[in-house]
Formats: structure tokens, C-alpha cells, sequence
């Protein structure tokens, strides 16, 4: 046992010190009176990197821009009432996601609790739909292993964010420090025979598919899930929140699944004969696909949180545990005792992927598919991390750029949050200090956060922001095409001038209203050295 060391400290001290211990170094956050004192001692120290946002949900959002690009947990900082109120979105995107995080609220004084004080909400309350757990912290003596339960509980089973409410009062006062940390990240234990099982009904099927989630990516398990699909040679296709657990321009991936997926993988799920899901809770996004029991009995679902495991969609067979570690032991098994079973289902899964989807246009004005795939050709080779804002444009992207690494498409999937993919390209930026960004957002989406083009000015991140500009919140324009007769109500929006935006902030842009015209301004976008605003001038009645 390593012998115990101690030091005094404050409140506002030992959240930096413990942070310091547990390895992170980045605080998102926005200051305010209640939490100047943290402020005060982060500026007496050069270990720990603060960023200053310019809205507390854009702390979180980068916070889990963060997370998404390094594995890392993210951390925000904002202070009390409406600080803590403004982080709520960005918790229940992190939460329905499931990506680390633990966010830092202020609290008034200890003894105005429950008194309606200035600046005094019930932020436990309000938050506890969307966070794995939260803890409100009183007494400094509190604090320091408060701060550990909250890391481990962000990091373990599966991910997800944790709020710390702390008053006042907490920041000021002084307790011992205690220098040791005791990290402890949980996993479930894998049962040997679950395992077992699954695979035995794997190498008897005839027409086995491989579902690769989201779950994919938070486990690091790409590596063990291409390597398991190629030696027993299955076709996989992924959810919107796997793309990029298995490379695209593989033969056995087939697509995207889902009510904006490939018609070629929705297809080839409703014919095989038994489904192997890893690190997905099907989503009505993905479940309304299939409404006549396709998945009948056939499904082998692997989940780290084995309360998904048969909520959505009955099982067969459940593995609970880590993506990682189940599909690792697999491979073990298969290899050790020389199991085979080359399936040659695969070629017919191959040619229905060669059904392409044909996207019809509605006028000589650009059209959205074809910009993104002039700006996949052009950045291709780049390996870039690409974010995403939520409608239109983020299927369009997730279709028609491809990703062959995880942790390079960013967006917001359960919560399909407005708002998100700017402040999320700034966490991505800082996690990849080596290589630029990209934001694909549409007009209405930018507006959400763009204040934040300051950030990017005031930390020289080299953030690329493509706008699909077509005048609309174009997902609602097309529901309202379809399902309200063409009344057209509140979708038509007012832009500012993106380019003169851009230039106001110190940034540069330029407009695009041709095709020609696209891979100069990309060009342009990658020599200048900051953030750069391509606006695409897009037609304006286009549907998915």
C-alpha cells in the first residue's frame, strides 16, 4: 500500500488537484460569481487547459466533442442558476449518446439552499433524467472523493455524463488533500458461456449479419470486429452512430441502416437469418425500419449495459459486457480451436450494395448530395474528424462521406440536437491539435451556436464550417411537404450574411454557388490558418 500524503487545500484547489490525478487537463466553461473562486485558482496554475466558451451549453457540447475524438472524459464548468440550467441540453445529448462527461455546476451558499436565493435552481432535480447520477457536494470534506465517484461513474459500464453541484461555500473553506487516487473504471465480467453459445449459433447460421453501434466506438473495439467479420467472412452494415467502427470502402460493409440508411442494408438485415447487434439499443430511428418482426428470432445482442439487452427488441441470446473484450475472447475461441464457417452469402449482400441510392434534383441549382460528394472527394485523404449539426445535411453527410477509422464523425444521434456539431468541432479540434475540422451544419442549425466562431478566433482552431444554406429548417420544410399538404409554416428562415460573419469575427469565408466552383473554396478553406465558412447556396425544395 502506497503510504498516504496530505496537503491542505480549498475547495476550488482540490477540484484542479483531483482533476489533475484522475489525467484530464481540459475544462469547457463559461465563470460567474459563484465560481470565481475556481476561476482564481485556475489562473494560478498552467497544468490544466481552460477553454472560455461563450454559452454554457457550448461547453458541454465541446466538452463531448472532447470525448468523442480522444476517449477521453470531458469536463464543463458554469456556474449556478442559469449557468446550470443552460447545461441540460448538453447533458441529455451526452447521456442518450452515452459519452463521458462530468460537468461542474456552482451552487449558492449551503444554508440558502431550498430559500429560492439568487441564482438558486434545483439543477439534481432537473438533471436527473439525463445523467447517469449526480451528486450535490456541501462540505469541502466531501469533495475530493465526490469528484473520483463522479469520474469512475462517467467512465464506466456504460459511458455517460455526471453532474457535481457545488455550493459555494465548498470553494472557499479547507480540508486535507489526499494525494493517492484510486481509479476504478468498472466493466461487467463476461460469462464464458454466453459467449460460447453465441458463437455456436453464429458458425450454424447460413446468412449471419454483423450490426456494428455506437457501443463500437465508445469500447474501441473496431479493430476486433473487422478482424472477427473478415475471418468468418460476414457482411455488416451500422447504425448512424457506428459509421466508421468498420471501414466503408471494405467489401463486407453494406451500408448505413435506418429510417435514412441504405436501402441496400435495410434489406439485406430483413434477409438474414441471425443477427449478431454490438453496442446498439435500436432506436425507433432504426426499429421503424422493421415493423413485421423481421428480427423474429434471430437476434444475438452484445451490450455492455445488459438493460438494453432485450428492451427494444426481444433477443435470442444477450452477451452482456464490453464490445472489446467479448469480441477479443471470440477471436481467441475461433482461432484456439480452428472454428470456420466461410460463409458465401456474402457476394449477395455485395451486389445488392451496388444498388445505389439515386437522388432525383428538383432544379439546376446545386443540390446537397452533390456537394457532399465533391467535398468527399476532395478531403478524402485528409482523415479528418467531420462534425455534423442535426437535419437535412447530417444525413446527407452521413450517407455520402465515407469513414473508414472510428471516432471521425461526430453528430448528435438520440437527442438530434440543433446546435451541437459547431461547439462539438471545437472539442474535436482540441482533442486533434494536428489536423483541421470539419462542420457540416445547415443554415438554421449554425444560428444555434454561432457565437462560438470566438472560440475558435480566440485559440486559433483551425475549425472548417460548411453551411448547406438553403433558406429553410429544411427536415420540417419536408415533413410539412409530406404530411401537411404543402402549408408551409415557420420553416422559411432569414440568414445573415455568413461570409461578412465570418469576416467580422477575424475568420474568412466565401460563397459558393456552383459546383465548379467547390474544390477552390475547399482549397481555400484548408490554406487559411483559423476558421473558414464555406456557404453553399443549395436548392431550396430538396427532399432526402
Amino acid at each position: 500500500m502506497p503510504a498516504i500524503t496530505t496537503k491542505t487545500l480549498t475547495g476550488a484547489q482540490i477540484i484542479l488537484e483531483t482533476f489533475n490525478k484522475l489525467g484530464i487537463d481540459t475544462i469547457f466553461g463559461y465563470p460567474g460569481g459563484i465560481i470565481l473562486n475556481v476561476y482564481d485558482a485556475l489562473s494560478r496554475q498552467n497544468i490544466i487547459k481552460h477553454y472560455l466558451v461563450r454559452h454554457e451549453q457550448a461547453a458541454v457540447h465541446a466538452a463531448e466533442g472532447y470525448s468523442r475524438v480522444s476517449g477521453k472524459c470531458g469536463v464543463a464548468l458554469v456556474t449556478s442558476g442559469p449557468g446550470a440550467t443552460n447545461v441540460v441540453t448538453g447533458l441529455a445529448n451526452a447521456y442518450l449518446d452515452g459519452y463521458p462527461l462530468v460537468v461542474i455546476t456552482g451552487q449558492v451558499l449551503s444554508e440558502l439552499l431550498h430559500q429560492d436565493a439568487f441564482q438558486e435552481v434545483d439543477i439534481i432535480d432537473i438533471t436527473k433524467s439525463c445523467t447517469k447520477k449526480n451528486f450535490q457536494v456541501k462540505n469541502v470534506c466531501d469533495l475530493e472523493k465526490t469528484l473520483i465517484d463522479a469520474y469512475n461513474c462517467a467512465m464506466s459500464d456504460k459511458q455517460g455524463p455526471v453532474l457535481v453541484d457545488i455550493t459555494k461555500n465548498v470553494f472557499t473553506e479547507c480540508t486535507d488533500f489526499d494525494e493517492n487516487v484510486i481509479i476504478n473504471i468498472n466493466k461487467p465480467e463476461i460469462v464464458l458461456n454466453d459467449v460460447k453459445s453465441a458463437l455456436n449459433m453464429i458458425l450454424h447460421s447460413q446468412k449471419p449479419l454483423i450490426i456494428s453501434g455506437g457501443g463500437v466506438v465508445q469500447s474501441d473495439a473496431s479493430r476486433e470486429i473487422f478482424e472477427f467479420a473478415k475471418y468468418l467472412n460476414i457482411p455488416v452494415v451500422s447504425t448512424m452512430m457506428g459509421l466508421g467502427t468498420f471501414p466503408e470502402d471494405d467489401e463486407n460493409f453494406i451500408g448505413m441502416i435506418g429510417i435514412f440508411g441504405h436501402p441496400a442494408a435495410n434489406k439485406i438485415v430483413r434477409e438474414a437469418d441471425l443477427i449478431f447487434a454490438v453496442g446498439t439499443r435500436f432506436n425507433d430511428r432504426i426499429r421503424c425500419c422493421f415493423q413485421n418482426n423481421e428480427f423474429g428470432k434471430k437476434l444475438i445482442q452484445l451490450d455492455i449495459n445488459e438493460k438494453e439487452i432485450s428492451r427494444i427488441i426481444p433477443a435470442i441470446h444477450g452477451i452482456k459486457g464490453d464490445a472489446k473484450e467479448v469480441l477479443a475472447l471470440m477471436l481467441e475461441i475461433i482461432k484456439n480451436e480452428g472454428l470456420k464457417n466461410d460463409y458465401n452469402w456474402l457476394n449477395e449482400a455485395i451486389c445488392l450494395k451496388t444498388n445505389s441510392l439515386k437522388p432525383l434534383k428538383r432544379s439546376s441549382k446545386m443540390h446537397s448530395f452533390e456537394v457532399l460528394q465533391k467535398i468527399h472527394e476532395c478531403i478524402k485523404d485528409k482523415n479528418l474528424v467531420i462534425t455534423t449539426e442535426v437535419g437535412q445535411h447530417q444525413v446527407w453527410a452521413a450517407r455520402y462521406l465515407k469513414f473508414n477509422c472510428p471516432r471521425k464523425f461526430i453528430t448528435s444521434g438520440g437527442l438530434g440536437t440543433m446546435g451541437f456539431g459547431f461547439p462539438a468541432s471545437i472539442g474535436a479540434a482540441v482533442a486533434d491539435k494536428n489536423h483541421a475540422v470539419v462542420c457540416i451544419s445547415g443554415d438554421g442549425s449554425f444560428q444555434m451556436n454561432l457565437q462560438e466562431l470566438a472560440v475558435c478566433m480566440d485559440y486559433k482552431l483551425p475549425v472548417k464550417i460548411f453551411i448547406l444554406n438553403n433558406g429553410y429548417l429544411g427536415m420540417v420544410r419536408q415533413f410539412q411537404e409530406k404530411s401537411c399538404d404543402k402549408r408551409y409554416f415557420a420553416t422559411q428562415i432569414s440568414n445573415p450574411d455568413f461570409v461578412k460573419l465570418a469576416q467580422s469575427y477575424g475568420a474568412n469565408g466565401i460563397r459558393v454557388e456552383r459546383i465548379e466552383d467547390i474544390k477552390d473554396a475547399i482549397d481555400k478553406a484548408f490554406a487559411f490558418n483559423g476558421p473558414f465558412i464555406i456557404d453553399f447556396v443549395i436548392e431550396p425544395m430538396e427532399l432526402l
